[in-house]
């Protein structure tokens, strides 16, 4: 079995990036230093109180709570907590509940158990836990709204959504002005504390930033920044029944929090200037820490044969193509756990494919290839026949005295003798299961296996020489046929004596234990199965899962739920983290010995 993956790649070299080479650089430059924390999160006067912030930098993994996360999170979750790490800093695990009819408690409990079992923690250097919820600035943020009101830099907008959307241009075309963008600011905020206080039906008016309706960039044609929506909050219930926009309230929360890099996926580019505009103008009145922080943008992750949209992985769920979010075929975290990934190897395909402003696609077989490596060297091997057909030794009584002897056999549980490692230990007797294609009774050319004559090795055990067959009355064969071939079992002087050309694997009827085993496999059979307007639907794998009754070696009668195999010859597996039990195993294959998708 495998020992459990820990975050282990701290002091490995890491390769440079253009988010590494900024935050060298204001490191270098000192832009930071002078950063102020209390120790929580707050406005100016709030972090002007404290002392200078022991974090050299601060980043934070912001996810919205309405879905499960996935393995695109998972590149950020590495990015923003392995660069914290790195730099001396703290990064804040923060969770962006700004839109109640989404959102979830069970979403919130799922991303902490995620983040934690990926290897990481939100602690400040004394222990701090830096646990965040949007939601929790409500209050600052409804102040920042009113100072931008009374400055001059936002309106109550009360146009219809239509009229909004064919006032804004487009790229060829420029705003026109809303005929409320010239209220007073004292007209705006009463009408503002009129929706606060619930006097306005949902949707009946927004509030906008004031910026600039002829702008390029169609994201500061006074954007809005506040709706009614009358909806229970998981966090704060029915306090409040306007709510802040995401574009609004992202930037606030990475100030209140004390953010240096807020780091994101290039969706969000075209976002910066607003996210700037509005901290400059909190800046300017005091209500935010300065230097502000700064928001980069970074490639996300495509990667092949799967979906990555939280719509089409719930109607997945919602449909019964899966068995659920933590079903082992989805791109979730809790999928890839379930399936058997380990935290190591998916930190380490993070590494590998790098951080970029790219748009490119990455192979799904890199993040197997990961997988592989992590699991070679410490994986337990263990025998198992997913076919099983019987092979009766028919001299066995003649050789060992006794039709019932049972022989004790061992082999190594990880390649090579590594120093430590267990045996595995096992019997042989009369009958012994083996895979079904392990014999031809007519054998194709180049064939090494059991046919009539030729003799094979038991792996571990015995050389044995084929004798045929027996069939049932439609022809089907029911069980094979073999002799032992004395004094040649492994490990002992006369191991050599009778040369073979194939070693077989097989488990023992007598010690050997039935188990399920699903045979997992890529969920589609395009490589990009929602782009280009594609029916991802359309490119289900039909041969996405296998169930077969199985039978495995007795090493593993002790194996525990996650607990990692190579099962020789087959590939690499885990017991399954939900419906595994010692009194009815159940193995789920994580990916083959080698990827059988490639050209």
């Amino acid at each position: 079995m495998s020992t459990p993956a820990h975050n282990d790649t701290t002091n490995a070299p890491k390769p440079s990036n253009f988010l590494r080479q900024i935050i060298e650089a204001d490191l270098a430059q000192g832009t930071h230093a002078q950063n102020r924390w209390a120790g929580s999160p707050g406005d100016a006067a709030h972090q002007g109180a404290g002392a200078l912030d022991p974090a050299r930098i601060r980043t934070r993994f912001p996810p919205e709570p309405n879905g499960y996360l996935h393995v695109g999170h998972a590149k950020s979750i590495c990015l923003n907590f392995g660069l914290a790490r790195d730099y001396g800093g703290v990064c804040h695990l923060r969770f962006d509940d700004t839109n109640p009819e989404k959102e979830d408690q069970e979403y919130v409990d799922g991303i902490i158990d995620a983040v934690h079992w990926l290897g990481f923690d939100w602690k400040d250097p004394d222990g701090h836990e830096n646990l965040y919820y949007a939601s929790n600035y409500f209050d600052f943020m409804y102040r920042a709204a009113e100072y931008l009101i009374e400055a001059g830099h936002a309106y109550v907008d009360e146009q219809t959504a239509e009229e909004m959307r064919a006032n804004r241009g487009d790229f060829g075309k420029p705003g026109v002005d809303s005929p409320f963008r010239g209220r007073t600011p004292a007209e705006n905020l009463a009408r503002f504390r009129e929706m606060r206080d619930g006097k306005l039906a949902d949707g009946a008016a927004v509030l906008r930033a004031k910026i600039d309706m002829a702008s390029p960039n169609i994201n500061l044609r006074d954007p809005a920044i506040y709706r009614i929506k009358r909806a229970e909050h998981h966090n704060t219930g029915n306090q409040w029944c306007i709510y802040p926009m995401y574009t609004f309230a992202h930037p606030v929360e990475d100030a209140l929090e004390c953010i240096t890099h807020s780091i994101c996926t290039l969706e969000f580019e075209d976002q910066r200037p607003f996210y700037d505009w509005l901290l400059d103008r909190l800046a300017e009145g005091g209500l935010i820490a300065k230097p502000h922080p700064r928001q980069y943008e970074f490639a996300r992750l495509n990667l092949t044969y799967v979906v990555t949209s939280k719509r089409k992985l719930k109607h997945l769920v919602d449909s019964g193509i899966v068995s659920g979010w933590d079903d082992p075929r989805m791109p979730t975290i809790v999928g890839l756990r379930r399936r058997g990934y380990t935290p190591a190897s998916i930190q380490a395909f993070c590494e590998r494919i790098g951080v970029t402003k790219d748009y490119s696609w990455i192979d799904y077989s890199t993040l197997e290839g990961c997988l592989r490596e992590d699991l070679e060297p410490k994986a337990h091997r263990a025998m198992v026949v997913l076919d099983p057909i019987r092979l009766v030794l028919t001299n066995w009584a003649e050789v060992f005295g006794s039709a019932d002897h049972l022989e004790p056999c061992s082999l190594p549980a990880l390649p090579h003798g590594e120093q430590g490692a267990p045996e595995r230990r096992f019997t042989l007797g009369r009958e012994v299961w083996i895979e079904r294609e392990d014999f031809e009774e007519v054998p194709p050319k180049g064939y090494k296996r059991l046919f009539p004559g030729n003799k094979v090795r038991l792996k571990g055990g015995y050389v044995i020489e084929c004798t045929g067959c027996e069939k049932d009355a439609d022809g089907n064969i029911t069980q094979v046929l073999a002799t032992v071939v004395p004094d040649t079992k492994s490990g002992t002087p006369g191991a050599d004596s009778v040369k073979v050309k194939a070693a077989i694997t097989w488990v023992g009827v007598a010690d050997g234990i039935s188990a399920e085993v699903r045979l997992y496999d890529r969920l589609f059979t395009d490589a990009q199965p929602d782009a280009g307007g594609k029916d991802f639907l359309a490119l289900l794998n039909p041969g996405s899962l296998k169930v077969v009754t199985a039978y495995v070696e007795p090493s593993l009668a002790t194996a525990q739920a996650e607990d990692r195999f190579q099962f020789e010859r087959f590939g690499y597996f885990v017991a399954d983290r939900k419906d595994h039990a010692p009194a009815k195993p159940v193995f789920n294959r994580i990916t083959g010995l080698k990827d059988s998708w490639g050209k």
